[in-house]
């Protein structure tokens, strides 16, 4: 019984070590010595940079550029702001991006390092703490213990602090394709943020394999890196943008994002702030750039492309671990012989026993499939009996880390409650074969469709092993069988919290399946129980305290705020006005303007922000018509030449606006399109540029410096020009027109959409 005790312990501490050795547990202080990374020092720029939500455009960005700036002159380097106009086809945006540069110069250098970060926030109410406050400070930190080595590098390091990377990487895109510093990086490190707590997860970005850059990153020695090839593979399928994709898309340049994701609600909230910032996640992204500065700055930068790609993994004790693509299908072909042979070898000396075997099928699929439907339909029950979830458009709760524990512990039940039905003494032998059988129907199916997560190869083979020991000892050693399963719960379990944290609450499904699948390898131990009837009672009582718990925590107030929207939209054409939410439960402060009873929105489709998760205006009320100035219109030329018809339109905000979008149908076609002097030529597609569009909107100009639109374009001769325009402010709680009552405590701008805005349209047609 003693042994059992410790061997349940021993598991536990797996688990725990699990978690543990993702990042650092103690933070780096004022008197970490001058050559050091120091979080608290990195704290002090932290608190200046996030005073303010500071977007691209108001005063507020500007005091931090020039914060920024003062910095980096500070430490003895010489800036410069890399100035332009940048347009993102694919977000629709375009601005005049800042960009702070700075430059170290190498004694020999093969090609430049370029360390990266954005320092715009979040339009409108982020206040852009965790994203990317931290990654400038830990740049502007890690400079400053770097440079206070006095040693010169051997290669260039180039110093880049991306403006508008919140509007559509634009600072960015402007860099790679303007800057003449672009040709000489050879590796970008970019830090960024999805959240504002939790590890960072190191991913590869590169057009081509991973081979050397992983080689080089095992080299550099990182002290707690998080990185697997699984979320590598899943990263290269999925629409993710960095600021590194912008090098990677237009100037093949490779590069790895840093970036914690957890504490996924606070994400471009008013709640990413300095006092939510998990210090232990700023500690993480420090102990990632001292040693990849320190080797990248003196290793050869021009040998990092490869056309192979590595397996890789992190695990406690090991750190990263990485092998060839090309190990996959040999490593897979010995799993299955030593399993046959296995197999046999128990049957023969009749350690393993073909009818229990079978019947050991039974409670490993019924698991996978209760705790799948479990996990699909977790999430949507949830959200019918608390529709204020919906309201949380990231997709993850406050309450979320309760419920990914909550379902885990069900999903550990069943499997419990199930296995026990098949419980015999002598059986567990019999009883460890069907899992490994599926396991290595997962792997091969891995290995021909998601090669990335080949390394879960690994905990079979750990299985294998014990399966060796059980047909040769019917009473084996409980602690060594204990001790084989640490591989196997330290390379799987942080995917059980990864996976709905990343993904959200939706990938519940993931955890349960998952959790049921490292079960079914942990029988091996848990075989030899005679109690997993009692431990599953036990389990769904703690699973129910969970629930209770992410019931309590289930409301709104000021600790967790309601994320709402409100904004004030003018037809000028029709002299109509309207509230408008996105909103779908309305509150005591929407109701205000929106009523008890709103309609639902029939009119302004076409002019929905564009959303990060496709999210719609809701509802909508009349409003009375304020005396909001309207734009200035000016048509300065329409005139003929040979078979175009070119105009010129002079559009001027008559206050301070924030955003300017222009909207045509997909009939209106433009053979030319110019915008302060900026050409869209790089758009054209079949002879007409500004063709692939966000529904019917052109583009969205984030105003700075200019607030005005100065247009040349140039339309097919014999085509009507019909433009819709719309203009935004980002200032309706503080316009004196509107006298807004202020938001409750409990109540936060909800993110992702245009919100707390005063938006005016107006038709232009010239037929």
């Amino acid at each position: 019984m003693l042994k059992k005790i410790i061997a349940l312990a021993l598991i536990l501490l797996a688990i725990y070590w699990s978690f543990l050795a993702l990042k650092p547990t103690s933070i780096s202080g004022l008197e970490t010595t001058d050559t050091e990374f120091s979080t608290d020092r990195a704290l002090g720029h932290l608190k200046e940079i996030s005073k303010q939500p500071h977007y691209v455009g108001i005063p507020e960005h500007q005091r931090v550029r020039d914060y920024i700036v003062t910095v980096l002159k500070n430490l003895g380097l010489e800036t410069e702001i890399q100035e332009g106009y940048s347009h993102n086809e694919k977000w629709g945006s375009i601005t005049k991006a800042k960009n702070i540069l700075a430059r170290i110069k190498g004694t020999d250098s093969t090609k430049a390092l370029l360390l990266l970060s954005h320092y715009d926030s979040n339009p409108h109410s982020s206040l852009g703490a965790s994203d990317a406050g931290s990654g400038v400070v830990t740049i502007l930190e890690g400079l400053r213990a770097f440079l206070h080595e006095g040693k010169q590098p051997k290669n260039d390091i180039i110093v880049m602090l991306s403006d508008a990377e919140e509007l559509g990487l634009n600072g960015a895109e402007l860099f790679v394709n303007e800057h003449p510093w672009a040709k000489d990086v050879g590796l970008v490190l970019n830090f960024e943020s999805r959240g504002s707590g939790g590890p960072s997860y190191m991913l590869v970005e590169t057009n081509g394999g991973n081979h050397k850059l992983l080689k080089d990153f095992v080299a550099a020695n990182p002290q707690y890196p998080v990185a697997n090839s699984l979320a590598y593979s899943v990263y290269k399928k999925l629409p993710n943008d960095t600021d590194l994709t912008s090098f990677r898309e237009d100037g093949n340049i490779d590069g790895f994002n840093f970036a914690f994701i957890d504490d996924h609600f606070d994400y471009h909230t008013a709640l990413d702030t300095f006092e939510r910032l998990d210090r232990s996640s700023l500690e993480h992204q420090g102990s990632y750039l001292m040693p990849l500065l320190h080797y990248f700055a003196n290793a050869d930068l021009t040998d990092l492309k490869s056309d192979e790609d590595n397996v890789y993994f992190n695990i406690p004790l090991f750190k990263t671990v990485s092998y060839p693509f090309a190990w996959i299908v040999p490593m897979l072909v010995v799993a299955i012989v030593l399993f046959l042979g296995l197999v046999f070898y128990g049957l023969k000396k009749r350690m393993l026993n073909s009818k229990h075997m079978a019947i050991g099928f039974i409670p490993g699929m019924a698991a996978i499939l209760l705790n799948g439907l479990i996990g699909v339909g977790g999430w949507k029950v949830l959200t019918v009996i608390y529709p204020q979830y919906n309201e949380i458009l990231q997709g993850f709760t406050y309450n979320g880390h309760t419920y990914i524990l909550a379902f885990s512990i069900l999903a550990m039940a069943i499997c419990m409650w199930l296995y026990n039905k098949v419980y015999k003494p002598e059986n567990t032998a019999s009883l460890v074969v069907p899992p490994l059988f599926l396991w290595l129907i997962i792997c091969t199916l891995i290995a021909i469709y998601l090669k990335g997560a080949s390394f879960f190869i690994i905990p079979v083979f750990f299985g294998l092993i014990s399966l060796w020991i059980l047909v040769r000892q019917k009473r084996p050693n409980i602690l060594l069988m204990a001790l084989l399963l640490f591989p196997t719960i330290w390379i799987l379990v942080p995917f059980v919290k990864m996976f709905p944290v990343g993904l959200g609450l939706k990938l519940l499904v993931a955890s349960t399946v998952l959790i049921s699948l490292i079960f079914s390898l942990c029988i091996s131990v848990f075989g030899f129980s005679r109690y997993k009837n009692r431990w599953a009672y036990f389990l769904f009582i703690v699973s129910i305290g969970c629930f209770i718990y992410a019931h309590i925590n289930s409301d709104f107030n000021e600790e967790r705020p309601k994320p709402n929207s409100l904004i004030y939209f003018w037809d000028t054409d029709s002299n109509k006005a309207l509230w408008a939410t996105y909103d779908q439960q309305l509150d005591a402060w929407t109701k205000t303007f929106l009523s008890d009873n709103p309609r639902a929105n029939d009119s302004l489709s076409k002019f929905n922000s564009r959303s990060k998760y496709g999210t719609p205006i809701s509802y909508v009320n009349n409003a009375d018509v304020k005396p909001v100035p309207k734009p200035h219109i000016d048509i300065l030329q329409d005139s003929l030449v040979g078979e175009e018809r070119h105009i010129k339109l002079f559009i001027a905000p008559q206050r301070r606006a924030h955003k300017l979008v222009l909207f045509a149908d997909s009939t209106q076609h433009f053979i030319d399109f110019k915008m302060n002097g900026y050409d869209f030529k790089n758009t054209k597609h079949n002879g007409y540029v500004l063709e692939e569009r966000l529904g019917q909107q052109l583009f969205a100009y984030s105003v700075v410096d200019d607030n005005l639109m100065d247009i040349e374009l140039s339309i097919p001769m014999g085509t009507p020009l019909i433009l819709d325009y719309l203009e935004v402010s980002f200032d309706l709680p503080s316009n004196p027109l509107f006298r807004m009552p202020q938001r409750p405590a409990g109540m936060i701008p909800k993110p992702f959409v245009n919100n707390d805005a005063v938006m005016v349209k107006e038709t232009i047609i010239l037929n």
